[in-house]
């Protein structure tokens, strides 16, 4: 159902779709002739294309093998010390903040002292 507002009544009334796109029932004016070109070069359509636009190699395959490897290592720990770092940073921020919350909640539940 649509809906378009009523200057009559001041409320919402049930409409069609075409009157509630086009408000207070005015019409667009169609255009005999052909809008002008926006772009110089013609546009490519993607099934034209076979090749792939970007220049670079499929790392995927190999980073599949990389982290497919089973060496012991959890899966985000395997790139080494930039992993540590990020998590060992992550760790510290979790327990930092749950800390600080638990402070702040002490805090807040005790009277204050005049």
């Amino acid at each position: 159902m649509y809906y378009k507002f009523s200057g009559f009544t001041q409320k919402l009334a049930g409409t069609w779709a075409s009157d509630a796109y086009i408000p207070q029932g005015l019409k667009p004016v169609v255009s005999t002739e052909a809008p002008p070109i926006i772009f110089a070069t013609p546009t490519k359509l993607a099934s034209d294309s076979t090749a792939y636009d970007y220049a670079g190699k499929n790392k995927v395959p190999e980073l599949q093998k990389f982290f497919q490897k089973s060496d012991g290592v959890p899966i985000h720990l395997k790139r080494g010390l930039p992993d540590q770092m990020l998590y060992r940073t992550t760790m510290a921020l979790t327990v930092g903040g749950t800390i600080y919350c638990l402070i702040a909640l002490y805090m807040a539940s005790q009277p204050k002292n005049k």
